[in-house]
């Protein structure tokens, strides 16, 4: 069997990199890169926040996502560039198109990060480091900006590697070196592991990600859920996801809903996520489709959008196994700004679950639970949506009642 060899490759603070290119095409006299700028919105309405940050604004203590009112006030001679977004996405496309010449499997991450596929090429290339060493510094040259990437047996050790030191540099992170680079990490540089996640394993004095790897699965799952099998194996860097082209070919289902008014109440946006989960898994099953990817899109009261998403070990139709994801992708990424829109979408549909179930899994509790799910969804067509409701959207209604009748009594004292 042919050893796995996975590129992935970042651009450098992207959309600060690319904007500068944009200007100096069109005659700016200085590099936006070299001196104290952010890409933002809307500074006049203190609402606007910053998108991405040059090296210099960060040394004034300038952070992502934090109002350009608040970076104003940190440095004052800070310049403010407004994002492009169209330029953007050319410069992707340019970027991808780019880089399918060294591999034809190429998936795509984000609109500044792929993977490539380059298992099987130390047959048209000699040394493969070399390789991506050539492919950093032509895109520099040829392009005008910087990347990194990452090397490894798999992509999320790939994805590992390539932030480590920045910018404008080649790691490597091969099975042999995940004890020694990998294990030594702060436990918060685990890909996909949020600041919540995080938080609750500090509680658990596990610090660092060698700490992780020394866990029993059956902790974690006690502690995590089903994020906690993620936890497991990612931290020995297990991963045995293909890399697989996205295109507009691939099958997906999506909803989205614009708030009757803004919210930042994060049990209020889980429970609009909730019903779109619902929805969308009740869907799937109609469809005889199961889900490999879930994704939740936010979009804020100044119009910018951010968005993530989760891919799991196996397909699944599983309402609860869904939400699972989708609130820990909530509790991982949503900012604590206010939300006007919020979406959920399901990608990389399949037509059976392809499962690869671990010694902790029962296949026949999986389709006992799939055919109690679809007995549900047969009552509740039948007698409508909301017959039968899981337990989690009652925890989540006693909850919300909770606060309210606090607030209440709270309001009544004063």
């Amino acid at each position: 069997m042919k050893e796995r060899i996975i590129f992935h490759i970042d651009v450098n603070n992207a959309f600060l990199s690319w904007t500068a290119v944009l200007l100096l095409n069109n005659g700016f006299n200085k590099d936006i890169r070299k001196i104290a700028s952010v890409i933002g919105g809307d500074e006049k309405s203190r609402r606007g926040i910053v998108l991405a940050k040059s090296p210099v604004a960060k040394k004034y203590g300038i952070v992502t996502a934090e109002t350009l009112y608040s970076a104003r006030k940190k440095y004052n001679h800070l310049q403010i560039f407004p994002p492009n977004y169209t330029f953007y996405y050319t410069k992707s496309k340019e970027l991808m198109e780019y880089l399918s010449k060294y591999s034809p499997v190429q998936e795509q991450l984000s609109i500044d990060e792929c993977f490539l596929d380059m298992s099987g090429m130390n047959y048209i290339y000699d040394d493969l480091i070399e390789l991506a060493h050539h492919i950093k510094d032509e895109i520099k040259t040829k392009f005008g900006y910087t990347v990194n990437i990452g090397i490894a047996n798999n992509k999320l050790c790939a994805k590992m590697a390539s932030d480590f030191e920045k910018p404008d540099k080649v790691h490597t992170l091969f099975s042999n070196e995940i004890e020694s680079k990998l294990w030594p990490l702060d436990v918060k540089d685990l890909y996909m592991c949020g600041k919540a996640t995080v938080k609750e394993l500090y509680k658990l004095n596990i610090k660092t990600i060698g700490d992780l790897a020394k866990c029993d699965e059956a902790f974690l799952e006690k502690h995590f859920k089903s994020y906690g099998k993620y936890l497991y194996r990612a931290s020995r860097g297990i991963d045995n996801s293909k890399v697989e082209k996205h295109d507009s070919k691939n099958p997906s289902i999506s909803i989205s809903e614009t708030l009757p008014h803004n919210y930042s109440d994060k049990n209020r946006i889980k429970e609009i996520v909730f019903r779109q989960v619902e929805e969308l898994s009740r869907e799937l099953r109609s469809k005889n489709m199961y889900a490999k990817t879930i994704g939740v899109t936010f979009k804020n009261s100044n119009f910018i959008s951010y968005s993530a998403q989760e891919t799991l070990e196996n397909a699944t139709d599983n309402t609860k196994l869904l939400l699972e994801h989708a609130y820990h992708i909530i509790d991982n990424n949503y900012k604590e700004d206010e939300i006007r829109l919020i979406g959920v979408k399901f990608s990389n549909l399949l037509n059976n679950r392809n499962e690869q179930l671990s010694i902790f899994e029962n296949k026949e509790s999986n389709e006992q639970a799939h055919d109690i799910q679809k007995t549900i969804d047969d009552i509740n067509n039948k007698f409508g949506k909301s017959v039968i409701k899981p337990a989690v959207l009652q925890i989540i209604g006693e909850h919300r009642g909770k606060k309210q009748l606090n607030d209440k009594q709270k309001n009544d004292k004063l």
